[in-house]
């Protein structure tokens, strides 16, 4: 058996910070093996002037990483799961989500502390349709401003565009270690994050020697809380191309399911929470797409 692996991720700041803590945890768990780190561009690594819903979605920042996967130039690839396909090629799947990080979205700002103490006519940047919709739900009279890039590249942005503030996920931002400027983490009666926000994947090929390499590494419960918020997904369609948010948060037994789905101009469709058994989980997916379909 081999004993170099080869781990394949976007080339950003934030992507190799994570495949980092991967290849960590991986040299932990797999004594005597040798783990390096390949970056590889994306599509939605170059291009940078269209909001990412115009330009093909979530599967931006994936499509080239699987085909390395598939060729067996790389073993294993490190995704944020916010980023990946609901629906992969048969022959990947999602060997490993590590302990997931706070899912949730956080607010910036060098003028305010709060969201709500924006004034109207107030600007605040995102490139996300789903943070759109919910901000203009929860203040009307604020100018979302459409900004990419980094973590620190949207910081900069923040400055240099004088808006009011941002909205960037959680765990990006303490990752990127500029936890210090975040002014407030929103509630999910404010913003219901998407699907696998703050969860690391590790996708490989259907092996088993693969995929034993990653068992120690995977948090269970995580992978249960994003697979969940998954197979909504799937149910329900769109990806990134539609406002649409979902959290899945299991304690023990017990799993509280909030979704929320809108319309760019803040016109929330539904806004659902559920909570039960864990064991109870697939009703609750099922009841989640019903009262959807029901408002659509």
């Amino acid at each position: 058996m081999k004993k170099t692996w080869t781990i394949g991720t976007r080339g950003s700041k934030l992507a190799l910070k994570q495949a980092e803590i991967v290849v960590n945890l991986l040299r932990q768990a797999n004594e005597g093996h040798v783990f390096q780190i390949k970056t590889i561009k994306t599509t939605g690594d170059t291009v940078w002037d269209k909001p990412l819903h115009l330009i093909g979605g979530k599967g931006l920042f994936v499509k080239e990483i699987e085909e390395e996967l598939l060729t067996g130039s790389i073993d294993f690839a490190v995704h944020s799961m916010k980023d990946m396909p609901t629906e992969i090629d048969q022959r990947l799947t999602i060997g490993a989500i590590l302990k997931r990080e706070d899912p949730r979205d956080v607010f910036l700002s060098l003028k305010h502390n709060r969201l709500k103490e924006i004034p109207d006519g107030g600007r605040i940047g995102t490139n996300s349709l789903r943070r759109q919709s919910q901000i203009l739900f929860f203040k009307k009279d604020i100018n979302v401003i459409p900004i990419r890039g980094n973590v620190d590249t949207r910081i900069r942005k923040m400055e240099s565009e004088d808006l009011d503030g941002i909205i960037l996920a959680y765990a990006g931002v303490l990752r990127m270690g500029f936890a210090a400027q975040i002014k407030e983490i929103l509630p999910l009666d404010i913003m219901v994050p998407p699907s696998g926000q703050g969860a690391i994947g590790v996708e490989t090929r259907c092996n088993k020697v693969l995929l034993s390499m990653l068992q120690p590494i995977n948090d269970e419960i995580s992978f249960h809380e994003v697979t969940i918020e998954r197979k909504l997904q799937m149910k329900i369609g769109g990806g990134c191309n539609v406002p649409l948010g979902i959290n899945a948060a299991i304690n023990e037994r017990n799993i509280i399911l909030s979704v929320i789905f809108g319309k760019e101009n803040g016109e929330i469709l539904m806004k659902d929470r559920q909570e039960g058994d864990v064991r109870e989980s697939e009703k609750m997916i099922n009841n989640a797409v019903k009262k959807l379909n029901h408002c659509r």
